[in-house]
């Protein structure tokens, strides 16, 4: 789904090791340009949520990228083009294989929303500070 604004697309992802496919849903808006919002759905049909960098998606989609909680490195599986997600917290690690075109689709689809180099054009950075301060001073 595509909006003048956001950009949502939902693929099969296969989690290192394991034989059924899960549902990833991939989320832009250009209120927050700088991020996309990559989420797993559960066994329980509840999601789980990673805030990552765009840019890092975009490294990712034809280098190894990410330093820290989240890699993506492009990689060739049994004939297939994928990129590999590593994802890690202080409870464990997981490690997602997604189609590297249907992630180029969406990451095209985002760059229609905002431009690369567009971003902080597109952030009110006054309301987000006035949201920060906001916060602190309940």
């Amino acid at each position: 789904m595509t909006t003048s604004d956001s950009v949502q697309q939902d693929m099969f992802t296969v989690l290192h090791g394991q034989p059924a496919p899960v549902v990833t849903r991939w989320s832009y808006s250009a209120a927050d340009p700088f991020a996309v919002t990559l989420a797993v759905r559960t066994r329980h049909d509840r999601w789980v949520e990673w805030l990552v960098a765009r840019d890092l998606v975009i490294d990712g989609l034809t280098g190894p990228a990410g330093y820290g909680d989240i890699r993506m490195s492009p990689q060739v599986v049994q004939g297939y083009d994928i990129v590999e997600i590593e994802i890690g917290s202080s409870s464990g690690r997981a490690v997602l294989e997604v189609d590297r075109d249907l992630l180029r689709h969406f990451i095209d689809a985002t760059l229609e929303v905002v431009a690369l180099g567009d971003e902080s054009d597109r952030m009110d950075l006054d309301g987000e500070i006035a949201k920060i301060t906001s916060s602190c001073a309940e």
